[in-house]
């Protein structure tokens, strides 16, 4: 007998649904604990070229692909 699916449909869009839930939960934190540095966080990024912002992103998300390849194996 298989488990009952989830109320989202799959395990998958299950996983999709929380990982995205837990960006806002710790983006909303950052937020409310320490608005004047991520204000200034925004402003440097702002004045950043688009090369650099390109490349924290891709190395953020090979740093999130790593993570989640190693906790779940």
């Amino acid at each position: 007998m298989t488990p009952p699916l989830p109320p989202f449909g799959s395990a998958m869009v299950q996983d999709i649904v929380t990982a995205l839930g837990l960006v806002l939960v710790i983006e909303g934190m950052l937020y409310a604990l320490m608005a004047p540095p991520m204000r200034a966080l925004i402003r440097a990024a702002l004045e950043m070229p688009d090369r650099h912002l390109r490349i924290g992103g891709v190395v953020a998300m090979a740093l999130g692909v790593l993570i989640v390849w190693l906790a779940r194996g």
